[in-house]
């Protein structure tokens, strides 16, 4: 890692091997704010949801239970899915280098297994993890660190899947009228239900078996925090989810995995094929909306991985699921069941999703 990114007041890799990526956020210490309060806060608009944090309890034994059964359904899936992405990042960017930058945090553990694959195809690849905030922006002193090693051109977003395709919305706003980039930036996902990814695995909305936990997956960091003060967006380290902690072993049984795969590689969608995603999610979250008399679109939250968060860190009114019986919604089950939550069984009415989940009004 270069030796001035070294003296920067950054939380460094996390609980990640130093090699698999460096954290461009700064340590941030504060008041942790009652989920309840901060949904209140959150909906009346007297506070936006970078500017709090919640405590994150360590998963319980039947999460990691199912945790654990994901991996078993899935981790095959996802190494070969990581491959797939690989081959086709390392045909794309014929460079001298890639700058893998990932979106903390369900960006980072697709960052690492990526870096490592094209590490292994010979290729130098660097992986960082930055922050990108909904309706505010990327951390533009981050990426301009990064362009300023690497270059735009050799630059590559990562994330872990789409919802409703917030975030890809976000960078494309961020680097409107940026020429040093693509008009459509380089997003890449495992799982892209809503078309609006760059380069995906799939458009299918399956259980990323890192995407049902936290901090205890993503390198102890909590997600990011705007800055007050201004510089690199901030972090909180839970030192207290230390011995939770699967973020390592997480990769290294994934990369055991990706090694006995034999893949083709993938192929960004073209037009048709994106423009038909998009307009089956659209429609979904707007019927939704509809009936549940949603005027804000931030309250509906589609996937399976965005579902089970929205659960674990805000103050759902209800999920939806496509077939109570998937294996993939189980932890969604067991969530709701513990806080009480309504799920209703929708069937295609959710189309390209197999989970969603409605947030409480509570403004």
């Amino acid at each position: 890692m270069d030796n001035s990114l070294a003296q920067l007041n950054t939380v460094g890799s996390g609980s990640y091997l130093p090699a698999d990526v460096h954290f461009l956020l700064q340590p941030v210490d504060m008041v942790m704010t009652d989920v309840l309060e901060k949904e209140r806060l959150i909906q009346s608009r007297q506070k936006h949801y970078s500017e709090m944090i919640s405590e994150e309890s360590a998963p319980s034994a039947t999460h990691m239970a199912l945790y654990e059964r994901a991996m078993t359904q899935n981790a095959a899936r996802m190494a070969a899915d990581v491959q797939a992405l690989a081959l086709a990042l390392d045909a794309e960017y014929r460079g001298p280098g890639i700058a893998l930058v990932s979106f903390v945090r369900a960006g980072l553990p697709l960052g690492v297994l990526l870096r490592r694959a094209l590490v292994e195809r010979g290729r130098d690849a660097q992986h960082y993890g930055i922050s990108i905030v909904r309706d505010r922006g990327i951390d533009t002193v981050a990426l301009e660190l990064i362009i300023a090693r690497h270059g735009a051109e050799n630059i590559v977003f990562v994330d872990g899947w789409t919802g409703k395709g917030a975030i890809a919305g976000e960078i494309q706003r961020s680097l409107a009228g940026d020429l040093r980039f693509p008009s459509t930036p380089r997003l890449v996902v495992l799982a892209d239900p809503c078309g609006r990814a760059w380069l995906a695995a799939s458009s299918d909305d399956w259980i990323i078996p890192s995407g049902i936990l936290g901090a205890t997956v993503s390198g102890l960091v909590s997600r990011s925090i705007w800055p007050a003060a201004g510089g690199l967006h901030g972090c909180v380290i839970y030192k207290h989810l230390q011995e939770h902690d699967v973020t390592v072993d997480f990769i290294e049984r994934i990369e055991a995995a990706r090694l006995t795969v034999d893949v083709a590689p993938t192929r960004p969608w073209n037009q048709e094929q994106a423009l038909a995603l998009q307009a089956s999610a659209l429609s979904v979250v707007a019927g939704l909306a509809d009936r549940f008399q949603i005027a804000n679109l931030n309250r509906v939250k589609p996937g399976i991985a965005e579902a089970t968060r929205a659960v674990l860190r805000r103050v759902p009114d209800r999920v939806l699921v496509r077939d109570r019986a998937d294996p993939d919604v189980q932890l969604l089950m067991h969530l709701t069941g513990l806080a009480g939550i309504d799920v209703e069984e929708a069937g295609a009415a959710l189309g390209p999703y197999r989970a969603v989940t409605i947030i409480r009004s509570v403004s």
